[in-house]
């Protein structure tokens, strides 16, 4: 833990100093040299820290700039998304999530609640396995995660065969569907959002008790979902 006090710090001296020598480094940490070298060398393998042209000098990596615009791309994902967020859960009457690419799995970042009494789990942190979920599997469809190497069983009605996902099925429909596959009681529907580049970033989907949101009601459901997406793609910038 205070090795990674000691890491921060060092970040925040660079922001602040724009580079700097280790030794100073040292000095304002109140280490020895060695433990200071050692850090850099660590940031600098991950790309956070790098060498300038001053030799001796070390100052930010572009690693922080790639963190940096992805914590940016997330926080305009959850504010573009979210008016529209709040329309499709008045619409549909059910909650609302954005979810997002992470570690192979589906990450809601965003949830907008429906107006009915049992409105489900805070989903907002959490991730989901991407075969077993319709985010998911809209994230796999169009490239966004790759399909995981063993599809785990959670519930009788899960999919556990990489041919019965179907992923061709969604890619031409627009829209990915959860039936009781992930938790039984539980279904789900999730459209693509792309980002400027055209590529699918995240999905927006909708989830409910499987005795409101019906099997019946997934198409009219997907295809709402997929004009909400759709707007939340311009709002990032995607026009197509």
């Amino acid at each position: 833990m205070q090795s990674v006090d000691r890491a921060i710090a060092i970040l925040e001296i660079l922001a602040r100093e724009g580079s700097t020598r280790v030794t100073d480094l040292a000095t304002e940490l109140d280490v020895h040299k060695s433990t200071a070298f050692r850090l850099l060398a660590a940031l600098e393998q991950g790309g956070l820290v790098e060498q300038s042209s001053d030799r001796g000098r070390y100052q930010l990596g572009f690693g922080v700039v790639r963190l940096a615009g992805a914590a940016t791309a997330q926080l305009d994902l959850s504010r573009e998304g979210r008016d529209v967020c709040l329309r499709l859960a008045e619409e549909i009457g059910e909650t609302v999530n954005i979810a997002v690419p992470q570690d192979g799995d589906a990450v809601n970042l965003t949830q907008i609640r429906g107006p009915a009494a049992i409105s489900g789990h805070n989903w907002v942190g959490k991730s989901t396995p991407a075969h077993a979920s319709s985010s998911g599997k809209v994230l796999l469809a169009f490239g966004a995660l790759r399909m995981p190497g063993r599809l785990d069983r959670y519930t009788p009605r899960t999919i556990t065969s990489k041919d019965d996902l179907d992923l061709d099925a969604i890619r031409e429909r627009g829209w990915a569907e959860a039936v009781e596959e992930l938790e039984v009681g539980l279904n789900a529907v999730a459209a693509p959002i792309r980002g400027s580049d055209g590529t699918v970033v995240a999905a927006v989907s909708v989830s409910a008790p499987s005795y409101r949101l019906t099997p019946d009601r997934l198409p009219e459901v997907g295809e709402l979902l997929v004009e909400g997406a759709r707007e939340i793609s311009q709002r990032m910038g995607y026009y197509r």
